[in-house]
């Protein structure tokens, strides 16, 4: 089960507020650059959330992955984003797709500053 698993917290997100807030949009986009780095989707649910009194609902996007996931969720009244990259390696070392994947994504989003973590999983034997 040996994987690595990616995470990243956006904050001051400068991009356009649609980024937040259409799940078609974001979506789309996100299943263009999964299959760009070379990854392979294979089911996705993208879910906008009802507006409240702080503003416009954010989404959740979630992209299934062959080699395992990619989970993004929005906050647009803090333009803030998490991401979340997560793919095993079994029959393969997907790891440097996993990587140009949450790049692609941060530029996106365009932070003006982030928080990102790196764990492997499993062991190698």
């Amino acid at each position: 089960m040996q994987g690595l698993h990616l995470t990243a917290d956006l904050h001051q997100c400068r991009c356009d507020m649609a980024w937040f807030t259409n799940a078609t949009q974001l979506g789309d986009w996100c299943l263009e650059v999964v299959h760009a780095v070379g990854l392979k989707a294979v089911n996705q649910l993208f879910h906008t959330f009802p507006a409240t009194a702080q503003g416009p609902g954010g989404i959740t996007a979630t992209v299934l992955l062959a080699e395992s996931h990619l989970c993004i969720h929005t906050w647009p009244e803090q333009r803030a984003v998490t991401l979340d990259v997560y793919v095993c390696n079994f029959g393969g070392d997907h790891s440097a797709k996993a990587r140009g994947l949450m790049f692609a994504l941060t530029q996106r989003f365009q932070p003006e500053w982030t928080e990102q973590r790196s764990l492997d999983r499993g062991s190698e034997s």
